[in-house]
């Protein structure tokens, strides 16, 4: 029986547990048609199933390993035939934690209801909402949904998110980088990448994006230093999965700027395709062929395979560039991004009356702060002075009786 959109049974959105792996990893595996990014969520989980026990103790105070893999699951009411309906995947986009990314939302549709995804009051919507009402440190949500999945992509208008840009994903085969590999790459200012250069990359990848992009991403240059354990978790998985990174940047000496950036995740068996992260300065796009051309080499000395790399549709030259070249796109996808406010709790659920709001607007009486010239602008009244410390006037008067008294004195003797 379909539930409709009015009367759909609301869920029950929880953390995951390790009893929900196993479930996880069989929706993953029967959509992994859908989704193109399926098998490295499979590699994550079969790492979280040896290490759950303390990435659940990290995920109660913050570290480097508070957010490693954050899951919410939908569960459905008792009675039902099927009680996970769904997950939602998030982690955290930046360093400062304000942008936040929604690495995929999965529904179990059964043959009676092919169309959760689509529903304003369904499991995707839920887990959605759930995301942005309990994360209060996320400012901006993020994501990236492929063209196709229309479904999907609907679930995603519906609750708020607009299109920010265009990516497209190229696949270089292994001749393509054969030939490459032959021609002239000679940089004089390639050098390795570290964390003294943080800064520089931070600049460079300001300047070879929108400001919309900017803005959203909110970035700074600590997102681009390795911290010490998550080099070392990054070192240990490139070991286990036989992986291997290599990145490089090209310096300007005269402006004292990065122009130029790449970085290489390298399959060791050849089992996956090697994965590239290129930025080039706009005002430097000569540098295309010579970092491809420096990849490709790099490339040579590890098992036959091919090599993906992306595009944003503002990124005109780098587009033209591979598609001259031969590359063939595999895949759009499509990044949104959705702004969310917080709004705080009123002591007063019943609303303010217009007598409370006014009572609020006026002015608090304050002592007066006094001043050094107060004194000019305020003439001293002796009676007043009087009434404050009669003891010192009468003092003051007697004083001058004294004096009047000895004048007196002086001109009889006179």
């Amino acid at each position: 029986m379909r539930a409709s959109s009015d009367n759909y049974p609301k869920a029950l959105i929880r953390p995951v547990q390790y009893r929900d792996l196993g479930w996880l990893e069989s929706i993953t595996t029967e959509s992994n048609h859908i989704a193109q990014n399926s098998l490295s969520f499979q590699e994550q989980l079969q790492q979280v199933r040896r290490w759950f026990g303390l990435l659940k103790f990290l995920s109660w105070f913050p570290n480097s390993f508070q957010d490693h893999f954050r899951v919410y699951v939908a569960e459905l009411p008792q009675g039902s035939d099927q009680p996970l309906k769904g997950f939602i995947h998030i982690s955290p986009f930046n360093i400062g934690r304000s942008t936040w990314r929604v690495e995929r939302v999965m529904v179990a549709c059964d043959q009676g209801q092919p169309e959760l995804l689509t529903n304003p009051k369904g499991v995707g919507s839920q887990l959605l909402r759930h995301c942005l009402e309990t994360i209060w440190e996320a400012r901006t949500w993020v994501l990236e949904v492929n063209i196709n999945e229309k479904n999907t992509l609907a679930l995603y208008r519906q609750n708020g998110f607009q299109p920010l840009a265009q990516f497209t994903y190229w696949l270089l085969d292994s001749n393509l980088l054969r030939s490459l590999s032959q021609q002239n790459s000679e940089l004089a200012n390639l050098l390795p990448v570290s964390n003294a250069d943080a800064h520089l990359l931070y600049q460079l990848d300001c300047v070879s994006m929108p400001p919309l992009l900017r803005q959203v991403f909110d970035r700074n240059p600590q997102d681009f230093k390795t911290r010490f354990l998550m080099g070392l978790c990054s070192k240990w998985q490139q070991w286990f999965h036989q992986k291997e990174v290599a990145q490089g940047y090209v310096f300007e000496p005269q402006r004292k700027a990065a122009i130029g950036y790449f970085k290489l995740t390298l399959s060791q068996d050849g089992s996956q395709p090697h994965q590239a992260q290129l930025i080039v300065h706009p005002a430097y796009t000569w540098l295309y062929p010579k970092l491809l051309a420096q990849m490709a080499q790099i490339v040579q000395k590890f098992p036959s395979q091919s090599l993906e790399l992306v595009s944003a549709d503002y990124q005109h030259e780098r587009e033209e560039y591979l598609e001259k070249l031969g590359a063939n796109p595999i895949e759009h996808t499509l990044l949104m991004s959705r702004s969310v406010w917080h709004k705080l709790k009123e002591a007063k659920p019943e609303g303010l009356h217009l007598s409370e709001m006014l009572q609020g607007l006026q002015a608090v009486p304050r002592t007066p702060i006094p001043s050094r010239f107060s004194w000019v602008k305020k003439p001293i009244n002796l009676s007043e002075k009087s009434k404050i410390n009669p003891q010192k006037h009468h003092s003051n008067d007697d004083h001058k009786s004294f004096e009047s008294s000895e004048k007196i004195d002086s001109d009889n003797n006179i």
